[in-house]
């Protein structure tokens, strides 16, 4: 029996694996790429970006991430928290860490007092390299503490108040995430921040004839909510265990007569373009193919990686970046996650090994951007759903923690003002939170009995997420910040004490 032309078509571009490439089909991704494209060669709709390569890199802990134990105070100052606050919360539990084994850093924002980074961030036997902590000491690793989705600055008065607005279904994981992948914490979006900065970052890049091989924002961790945009349309590939070559390969052109069905299908993406539906479609398997051709010879990155899934997915992003000249990208955005935080028991052997992970295939992304020469034009940070309660649950050999807030970040990079803590102040009125539980703790959600140590973020997402979307080129004026971040307007994006890039 006869195909219909509608069917062929349909039987071909599902051959074609496009959902590598157009993962968001079903809001009709290809012509919001035709619209794009459009607004591309129009020329630039914004200034005063700079025109070199730029990447951001998100590395998520998804599971909410314990940051109490992975940034910990190991001074005596009582002034501030200090170690004697925090074992008295963990100790009896079994889930604090010995002072003698945490990894020092001396904090210029805090006076120079002593903290320590967990022992797994560091040199790790039988680990190809040493991990992150080395790049305090040259200044390429920052924290960024006490980060959480917020709507409007809090305190703690103002958490208690019932009539005060807060964000929607807190210690959510599902809505937790959301919002720190959209950076909207009092409703629900359905475009990530990553997907609206390339949004308006698109237009920047080169006009046709030198259109982008690739869109702007990739995900090697599958579909996700952070590179959804309006007018983006996200990647999402394999991880280095597909080579580059493969990664858009076309498919269901190698059986029987499929050079022949090739031909067809070629010469059929040229009709009906008056259809802007079609035309978009065809635009989008044009520039895919046109990237698969670009990545059947590529140069393999010099740095070892570890064979671990964050490993991988990092191998493959530096391996693109590799390619940046010939998919013609000036700036890129890449997701990458690393699951497994939801440590509700066992925290101390989960925890290690996923931050041993995270930390041996930081280190060597770290590296091979250095290789490249692109140290300076790389920026690596880190989110999570939340962090997790300083008040464990459980004890011995289960011990865990449940859903809190506020937690400390990474960001890693040759333009990171690193060997610091950035933050706007806490109770305190240093960026590291005060750790004490209940009445008596000003930096906690809760005064009565049930009171577990969840910290209230002093630094929104939005601040956080706008620092990185500043240097990475967004314009700074204020409609084009709001239509990334709306609520940035209700928080102070002036103030020095989140200057964590150059």
């Amino acid at each position: 029996m006869n195909e219909s032309r509608r069917d062929f078509l349909k039987k071909s571009g599902c051959a074609l694996g496009m959902a590598a490439i157009a993962t968001q089909m079903h809001h009709l991704g290809a012509m919001s790429a035709l619209a794009q494209r459009s607004i591309s060669r129009q020329g630039s709709l914004l200034s005063g970006a700079d025109e070199g390569y730029k990447a951001l890199v998100l590395v998520f802990f998804a599971g909410g991430n314990d940051g109490n134990n992975m940034v910990i105070p190991i001074h005596n100052d009582a002034s501030v928290s200090n170690y004697a606050a925090y074992s008295a919360a963990r100790n009896t539990q079994g889930l604090a860490i010995p002072q003698a084994s945490l990894l020092p850093i001396s904090v210029p924002a805090i006076g120079g007092l002593s903290y320590g980074l967990h022992p797994s961030l560091g040199p790790v036997s039988g680990q190809p390299n040493n991990g992150i902590y080395g790049l305090w000491a040259l200044g390429k690793l920052a924290v960024v503490s006490n980060v959480g989705t917020l709507v409007r600055p809090l305190t703690k008065a103002q958490y208690q108040n019932a009539s005060y607005q807060k964000p929607s279904q807190l210690f959510s994981h599902s809505d937790q995430i959301a919002q720190s992948q959209t950076a909207v914490a009092n409703t629900e979006s359905f475009t990530g921040w990553g997907g609206r900065l390339s949004d308006r970052m698109t237009p920047l890049q080169p006009p046709a004839p030198n259109d982008p091989l690739i869109p702007m924002i990739t995900s090697i961790a599958g579909s996700q909510l952070f590179t959804s945009g309006q007018t983006t349309l996200p990647m999402a590939i394999a991880d280095s265990g597909t080579s580059l070559a493969n990664v858009l390969n076309p498919a269901g052109f190698t059986n029987t007569g499929g050079a022949a069905r090739k031909v067809s299908f070629d010469q059929l993406r040229g009709y009906d373009w008056d259809s802007n539906y079609i035309r978009a479609a065809s635009d989008v398997t044009n520039l895919a193919l046109q990237a698969n051709n670009a990545l059947q010879s590529t140069s393999e990155v010099t740095v070892s990686f570890p064979n671990t899934s964050i490993g991988r997915q990092l191998k493959q992003a530096a391996r693109i970046i590799k390619e940046r000249a010939d998919l013609r990208v000036q700036r890129q955005i890449f997701f990458c996650q690393v699951g497994g935080f939801d440590t509700h028991s066992n925290q101390l052997n989960t925890q290690s090994n996923l931050l041993t992970q995270f930390s041996q295939g930081v280190r060597a992304f770290y590296d091979e951007m250095g290789v490249q020469g692109v140290s300076d034009n790389v920026t690596l940070f880190t989110m999570s759903d939340f962090a997790r309660t300083l008040n464990p649950a459980g004890s011995g050999a289960t011990v865990g923690t449940d859903h809190a807030w506020g937690n400390h970040m990474f960001v890693i990079g040759g333009s990171v003002q690193g060997g610091n803590f950035y933050g706007m102040p806490t109770a305190n009125g240093t960026p590291f939170p005060t750790l004490t539980i209940g009445a008596a703790g000003p930096d906690d959600t809760d005064s009565n009995s049930t009171a577990r140590g969840r910290w209230i973020p002093t630094t929104s997402v939005e601040q956080y997420a706008s620092i990185l979307a500043k240097w990475y080129g967004l314009p700074q004026d204020a409609p084009t910040l709001a239509s990334v971040f709306p609520n940035i307007g209700n928080f102070d994006t002036a103030s020095g004490a989140l200057n964590f890039l150059l």
